[in-house]
Formats: structure tokens, C-alpha cells, sequence
């Protein structure tokens, strides 16, 4: 099972990992993104180089 951590501190909300990933795991709200489909994931690791925050971290 695959864990999707999000650390919210360092989230700025920008949505980058929503555009790059290619299953709709995440969404933003109220301005912070949240893993609402984690069990979609792919593990392909996108929304962890692309997140600009260095907020995302994808467990196996």
C-alpha cells in the first residue's frame, strides 16, 4: 500500500502536484493539497520532483 505524506508547513498551495499527476490523487483545499485518492497512485514519483516546496513524499 502506498502512503502519500503531505507536510502542510511547507505546502504553499501552487498545485503543482494536482497538474502533473497523472491520476488525480490530489486536490486543493483551502489552499493546501491533499492526497484525496492515495490508493490511486502510481508511484511514479511526478508530484515529488515537480513540488516546488519539497513538500510531497511518496511511501511504498
Amino acid at each position: 500500500m502506498v502512503e502519500v505524506k503531505i507536510d502542510l508547513d511547507k505546502c504553499d498551495g501552487d498545485g503543482t502536484c494536482v497538474d502533473v499527476c497523472p491520476v488525480e490523487v490530489f486536490e486543493l483545499k483551502e489552499g493546501k493539497a491533499v492526497a484525496v485518492n492515495p490508493d490511486e497512485c502510481l508511484v511514479c514519483q511526478a508530484c515529488v520532483v515537480q513540488c516546488p516546496a519539497g513538500a510531497i513524499e511518496v511511501i511504498e
